[in-house]
C-alpha cells in the first residue's frame, strides 16, 4: 500500500542484533524504565484504594497479546518485518505499561497537502501521494484557474491510474483578504517609526502604502493594533483621517507587497465569498472536486447561500468551513451545523484573537464536530520549520501528536508542500508522527451526544454495536456504501481498526479519503450480495490489508439499502 512504503524503519539499535548472543539487548531498550513503570503501578494502586470501579475493557486487555513493535517500519520487505515483530514479543513479556502495540499497517488520521510551485508536476504528486497524502488542497490565494487545472487532471490522473490509492481535492477560496499594496522594494521598518496605510490606489513609498479594502479606516479605531502576516510585524493604530490610518511601528521587519493585514480581536466586514471566490466555486463545479474551504466563515447564512447555490448546480460537493475570525467564534455551533466539517484555520484565528486562546479553540472546535458527527481538520504552521530545513522542530512534531490525540480527522501542510524546500519530507514526517501517536491510543472514547447528530437514526445504533464488537474481537470492519454515510458514521465512532468502506462511486470513493480510520475502496457491486461479499474480501487479501483466517466485521446498515429490505439491519463476523 502508499502509505506502507512512507512508514520509516526501525531503528537499527532496537533490531535484535543476529550476532549477539544476549536476546535480551532489544527487549531491554523497549521497556520502560524502573522509576516510570514505579510511578504508573503507583498511581493505579492509589485508584484502586480510593474504592474506583474498573470496567473490564476487552480492547485493553488484548493488548498483552498483541505485536509490540517501537516504531513503524519501512523500507523492508514483508517477511524481514514479520520476523523481527516474531524475535521482538517473546522478550517482551508484559507490555501493559510503557510500551506500544504494533500500529496498524495503514495511518488513521489523514494528511491533506497544498499544492504549489514545488509540487504541481506529475512526479511530485505521485511521491506525495506514495509518501502519504490523502488530499491535494488547491490554494485559491496563488495561482490561476489553468495552474489549478493542471493539477485537477493530475490527481485525477493519479486516480485514474492506481488502485490501491486515491485522492480527494480540495479547493480553498481567497475570502475577503485584506492586503498591502504594491511595494518597488522591500521596506524595513524599525520599532517607533510612524508609518501610514491608505486606501488610496497605487501608493508604495517608504513611509506609505495602500491598503485594497475601501472600509479599512472606518473598520479600524485609535489603540487598535495592525497585525501584519499573522503578526511578523505589528503597529499601534495612532490616528486617522478620511482615507489613512496613521501608526506607530511596535515590532519592525521587512515590509514586502500584497501582505495580509488582520486587526486584533476584529474582522473586516466585508462578505465572506468575493466575486472572485464565486468564479473559483464555479470554477470548481465544472471540475468535480471533492471539497469547498470556505474562508473566514462568519455565519451559517454564508454556508446555506453555498449549499443552495450547489444544490441548485446539481454538484455534490461538501463544505468545509475554516474557522479563522474573530466573529465565527460566537457562531460555532450553528456554523458547523450547517456544514459538512471545520478546519481550524489557526493563522488568522491567532492574528484575530490572543494566541494563548487558540490551542484551546482547536480543542473546543475539534469537540464540537466529534459530538456533530463532521470531519475536522487541523491546518497552518504544523511543519512550518520545514519550508526551509530537513527536519522539523520537537515543538511541531508535538503539535502533529496534539491534533491527532484530540481526534482530528486530518492534519494539513500549506506552505511545507505548496513551496517548501522539503516536501516529501514533511509529509514523512506528518506520516510517521501520526502513524507512532496512533498506536498509543487504546479504545478512543466515543463523542458524547454523537447520536443527537444523526437523529438516532438505526444505523448509529449499529456503527455504535459493530464498532464495539470490533474492538472486542480484534478486527477491521467492512461496510458497502453508495453515499458514503455509514463509513462517516463509522468514522465517528473511532474503531480500533480499519474501516474498509467498498461504494461502486468512485466520487464518494474520493470523498472518503478525508475521514480519520477510513480505507475507501472501488468495486463493482453485483446482484448477489454474497459473491460481493467474496470479491471484497478477496481483494483485501490480495492487497495484503487482511489475512487468510482473519475475521472481518462486516455491516450492512445506513440510509439506503444494498443487498437487505428497508427495515433489515446486519453485523456479521466472517472468516477471510
Amino acid at each position: 500500500m502508499a502509505q506502507v512504503v512512507a512508514t520509516r524503519s526501525i531503528h537499527a539499535s532496537l533490531l535484535p542484533n543476529p550476532n549477539s548472543s544476549s536476546p535480551q539487548s532489544c527487549a531491554e531498550k523497549l521497556k520502560p524504565g524502573c522509576a516510570f513503570k514505579a510511578k504508573v503501578l503507583a498511581q493505579t494502586e492509589r485508584r484502586n484504594r480510593r474504592g474506583a470501579v474498573h470496567v473490564s475493557s476487552p480492547v485493553v486487555a488484548r493488548r498483552s497479546a498483541t505485536e509490540v513493535i517501537p516504531v513503524s517500519p519501512q523500507d523492508l520487505t514483508k517477511a524481514a518485518v514479520q520476523n523481527q515483530y516474531s524475535q521482538l514479543i517473546p522478550q517482551l513479556g508484559d507490555t501493559s505499561v510503557g510500551v506500544w502495540s504494533k500500529p496498524m499497517v495503514r495511518r488513521k488520521t489523514k494528511i491533506v497537502c497544498t499544492i504549489g510551485p514545488s509540487t504541481d508536476t506529475k512526479e511530485m504528486i505521485w511521491k506525495l501521494a506514495e509518501a502519504g497524502m490523502n488530499v491535494a488542497r488547491l490554494n485559491m490565494s496563488h495561482g490561476d484557474h489553468a495552474s489549478h487545472q493542471k493539477v485537477i487532471d493530475l490527481v485525477k490522473e493519479y486516480n485514474s491510474q492506481v488502485k490501491d490509492n486515491v485522492i480527494a481535492i480540495m479547493l480553498d477560496t481567497k475570502g475577503p483578504e485584506v492586503r498591502s499594496g504594491d511595494l518597488p522594494q522591500p521596506i524595513n521598518l524599525v520599532p517607533g517609526q510612524e508609518f501610514t496605510f491608505t486606501i488610496q490606489r497605487g501608493v508604495g513609498t517608504a513611509d506609505c502604502v495602500s491598503v485594497n479594502y475601501d472600509d479599512f479606516v472606518n473598520d479600524v479605531e485609535d489603540g487598535d493594533m495592525l497585525l501584519v502576516d499573522g503578526g511578523m510585524m505589528s503597529f499601534l493604530v495612532k490616528s486617522k483621517t478620511e482615507d489613512s490610518v496613521k501608526c506607530e511601528v511596535v515590532d519592525g521587519g521587512e515590509l514586502k507587497s500584497r501582505r495580509h493585514l488582520n486587526v486584533r480581536g476584529k474582522s473586516a466586514t466585508l462578505p465572506s465569498i468575493t466575486d472572485k471566490d464565486w468564479d473559483d466555486i464555479k470554477f470548481g463545479v465544472d471540475n468535480k472536486v471533492d471539497f469547498y474551504a470556505v474562508s473566514f466563515v462568519k455565519d451559517a447564512a454564508v454556508v446555506h447561500e453555498l449549499k443552495n447555490y450547489l444544490k441548485d448546480a446539481g454538484a455534490d460537493i461538501h463544505v468545509i468551513v475554516k474557522i479563522e475570525s474573530a466573529d465565527s467564534i460566537p457562531n460555532l455551533h450553528s456554523i458547523i451545523t450547517a456544514s459538512d466539517g471545520a478546519m481550524v484555520a489557526r493563522g488568522d484565528l491567532g492574528a484575530e484573537l490572543p494566541i494563548e486562546e487558540v490551542p484551546l479553540l482547536q480543542e473546543e472546535i475539534i469537540r464540537i464536530c466529534q459530538s456533530m458527527g463532521k470531519a475536522v481538520i487541523v491546518a497552518t504552521n504544523m511543519l512550518e520549520s520545514m519550508i526551509v530545513h530537513p527536519t522539523p522542530t520537537r515543538a511541531e512534531v508535538s503539535d502533529i501528536a496534539i491534533a491527532v490525540r484530540e481526534g482530528a480527522d486530518a492534519v494539513m501542510l500549506s506552505g511545507e508542500t505548496a513551496h517548501g524546500k522539503f516536501p516529501l519530507k514533511a509529509v514523512k514526517v506528518m506520516h510517521t508522527v501520526s502513524l507512532r501517536t496512533e498506536a498509543t491510543i487504546v479504545g478512543a472514547q466515543t463523542p458524547p451526544n454523537l447520536g443527537l447528530a444523526f437523529k438516532n437514526h438505526m444505523s448509529e445504533m449499529f456503527a455504535f454495536h459493530a464498532t464495539m464488537m470490533a474492538n472486542t474481537l480484534g478486527t477491521s470492519i467492512v461496510v458497502f456504501t453508495r453515499t458514503g454515510f455509514m463509513a462517516v458514521l463509522l468514522s465517528h465512532y473511532r474503531p480500533s481498526g480499519t474501516i474498509y468502506a467498498f461504494t461502486n462511486d468512485k466520487r464518494i470513493q474520493q470523498r472518503l479519503a478525508l475521514y480519520q480510520g477510513v480505507c475507501p475502496i472501488h468495486i463493482d457491486f453485483l446482484e448477489d450480495a454474497d459473491e460481493t461479499f467474496a470479491n471484497a474480501l478477496d481483494l483485501l487479501q490480495k492487497q495484503g490489508m487482511v489475512k487468510r483466517g482473519e475475521e472481518i466485521a462486516l455491516v450492512q446498515s445506513g440510509k439506503q439499502p444494498i443487498w437487505r429490505f428497508q427495515s433489515t439491519h446486519n453485523i456479521q463476523v466472517r472468516k477471510v
